[in-house]
């Protein structure tokens, strides 16, 4: 088994979001403890350029997406734009938001997976985010919530899409027209999150499941999340299709060569993504 390597230093940008590379693992957090890491322009600007350029690393194998506690994210920065002087007219808005609407895409459709530790409150934008990512790991302590329907907003990022294909139409409805607070334990209960550990322990929980999973063959995994993507909105003759040619595929790749060594001399193997 090989060594747990030095973290490395991934340039983000900003000071707003810090990143690390750690046993293939890049983790990525907001840094804005004090704003319960809301988004500001400059964040959501780091995560369009940093998210795709992490996919494109062959030293990743898996995103951990977290935030400085007590948070993981509030949502958007309200309070800095009106701030600013100046909110921007509908039309600008509008323009900005499906550009931002390129971050929970692109996470979506990392062909890598994506994991989010929550070691406090998800809502709005932040709910989303988290949302869009492959897993979801909670500290006890955490909670989710829409917010929306407090704002009078009707929602972004992507959360009613994701929402409803986690929990179900009817449920997600009700999360969203009434912006519910909703804890770690009835996350888990829901299927909104896979874990719930100990506020202590989300931390080395959190990077053990993300480690393991990248610790996996690469192309393996990317084709993996690709075909549960495409399960969402595909019939099952479109799947099988593409289940079949994947299959077989993979099956001529070097890291399926390994495996198959590596199960007869009973060790782990070492997936090189080729």
């Amino acid at each position: 088994m090989s060594c747990p390597s030095e973290p490395r230093a991934i340039e983000t940008g900003t000071d707003e979001i810090r990143a690390r590379l750690e046993d293939r693992v890049a983790v990525v957090t907001l840094q804005r403890p004090e704003a319960r890491n809301a988004l500001t322009l400059e964040m959501k600007r780091s995560l369009l350029e940093l998210v795709p350029r992490l996919g494109a690393d062959p030293e990743v194998g898996c995103l951990l997406l977290t935030g400085a506690p007590p948070a993981f994210c509030a949502g958007g920065d309200t309070k800095r734009m009106a701030s600013d002087g100046r909110l921007p007219s509908p039309e600008e808005r509008l323009a900005l938001l499906r550009e931002e609407h390129g971050i929970p895409l692109a996470i979506h459709e990392l062909a890598k997976p994506v994991v989010a530790a929550l070691p406090g409150a998800a809502a709005g934008a932040g709910f989303s985010l988290a949302l869009a990512c492959d897993l979801r790991i909670l500290a006890e302590s955490a909670f989710v919530t829409t917010a929306y329907a407090r704002l009078g907003l009707s929602g972004d990022y992507g959360g009613s899409w994701f929402l409803t294909r986690l929990v179900g139409t009817a449920k997600a409805r009700e999360l969203y027209f009434t912006a519910d607070r909703v804890d770690a334990a009835e996350c888990l209960r829901l299927g909104v999150a896979n874990r719930v550990v100990p506020d202590a322990d989300l931390e080395k929980e959190a990077l053990a499941l993300a480690r393991r999973i990248a610790a996996g063959a690469p192309i393996a995994l990317g084709w993996m999340k690709d075909n549960l993507n495409r399960a969402l909105g595909e019939d099952l003759r479109a799947c099988l299709d593409r289940e079949a040619e994947r299959m077989v595929a993979s099956a001529q790749t070097e890291d399926y060569l390994e495996a198959v060594r590596a199960f007869a001399e009973k060790r782990s193997p070492r997936f090189q993504g080729r």
